[in-house]
């Protein structure tokens, strides 16, 4: 029986997807709920998985190819083996060792092979199972050109040698992802009212804090790690409570005020940067912050966060602080009004009660739209977190 092999239904806030990879080909055997091909959106890679077992008959959407919430992709035939005997038998038994070894190609590693007129089987493959990817092909024609007329080109390497001097350059395409945090990012400045306010913050009360109870907080919370960030998301918690208009979004010509806080906490991944939200923060305590902030640092290596995880939030902390960067101006993520960028710890002399004191400090930068934040709240705001984070019983009592 042949099963349809569909798109997952996309939410609302996904138009439509891209075809990123294939991991089974036609005639290859799959078991049931294994992984057939991945779908990149603009927020997140869906898995599609083998409704049952069988042989993939039929690949109707290749990969760099744009679906619908739904659309076919492939074909299943159910009943592995009795359904793949019949197209084995098709083939001559002497061909059957050669196709084992035949490379997989990409589509467009395929065009560039046969514009170049390179066979097959003559490009090392890159990818994952070996497939060829564009780069290989790409690879394999440059070597192809550089080789000396009367002599074959030598095999395709993944990193090829180049003659000192030669300017080389290599084209991909941006990923959904890369591309609509460019829009985003783009429509962020062109539309708001963008400034930003910095302040400084002593991170030795925390800092002494942390090192004194590590060890019996990682034991109390099973393995979790007390880290920085929940600090700062408590704060901000609390600064935002304070600062209601600091917590809310434009929407048209209204004024939305959220009675809860839900923040939005970067993180870096190989596809990009990613915001999970942390829903109801104002309910979570040190461990819980630091559990779930550890837990999307996985899913977003592995690629599995979802997107009820990443959309949302009513406010945003990056820290840039963990690559080295020591000030930056964060961009607001619409339709939120504010974003907290955190910093690099440096130690620096500060002037302390007419002495010089070396002390940890962080740079702290607010970016906000000043259509709705004025500069006394947005100032207000950063002053009750610093005050809050140099002085942490604050957080505990309340005050």
């Amino acid at each position: 029986m042949a099963i349809d092999i569909k798109a997952p239904t996309f939410p609302e806030s996904i138009a439509d997807g891209t075809v990123a990879t294939w991991h089974k080909k036609p005639g290859e055997a799959v078991k049931r709920d294994e992984l057939i091909v991945d779908i990149e959106t603009d927020k997140v890679v869906m898995e599609v998985l083998a409704e049952a077992d069988g042989v993939i008959a039929e690949i109707v959407k290749n990969e760099g190819d744009t679906v619908l919430s739904g659309e076919l992709l492939g074909k299943l035939t159910e009943g592995g083996a009795a359904t793949a005997a019949p197209a084995a038998a098709l083939a001559p038994a002497a061909a059957a060792p050669a196709a084992a070894e035949a490379p997989i190609l990409s589509p467009a590693a395929r065009k560039i092979a046969e514009e170049n007129a390179i066979a097959a089987d003559s490009i090392t493959g890159t990818g994952k199972g070996g497939r060829v990817t564009k780069e290989d092909a790409v690879a394999a024609a440059e070597a192809k050109k550089s080789a000396p007329a009367g002599q074959p080109a030598p095999a395709a390497t993944a990193a090829p040698l180049f003659a000192a001097g030669d300017r080389v350059e290599k084209r991909v395409p941006m990923t959904r992802l890369r591309a609509k945090v460019a829009e985003r990012l783009v429509e962020a400045q062109s539309s708001m009212a963008m400034l930003t306010t910095f302040n400084e913050v002593n991170m030795k009360p925390v800092m002494e804090l942390r090192a004194k109870y590590k060890d019996l907080f990682e034991k109390t919370h099973n393995g979790v790690r007390l880290g920085f960030m929940s600090f700062f998301v408590k704060a901000a918690v609390e600064a935002l409570k304070r600062q209601p208009g600091v917590n809310a979004s434009i929407d048209g010509n209204d004024i939305v005020y959220h009675g809860y806080q839900d923040i939005g906490v970067a993180v870096s991944s190989d596809r990009g940067l990613v915001v999970p939200v942390l829903r109801n923060a104002e309910f979570m305590s040190l461990a819980e912050i630091e559990g779930g902030i550890n837990e999307f640092g996985k899913k977003a290596k592995a690629g599995k966060l979802t997107i009820e995880e990443m959309t949302g939030g009513t406010f945003t902390i990056s820290n840039g602080g963990v690559f080295g960067s020591l000030l930056s101006t964060p961009i607001v993520n619409p339709p939120q009004t504010a974003i907290l960028g955190m910093h690099k710890i440096q130690e620096r002399p500060m002037a302390v009660n007419g002495q010089v004191v070396i002390l940890p400090m962080m740079y702290l930068a607010l970016s906000y739209d000043h259509r709705l934040i004025d500069g006394k709240e947005a100032v207000t705001f950063l002053v009750t977190m610093k005050d809050l984070l140099e002085d942490p019983a604050r957080l505990l009592l309340d005050v």
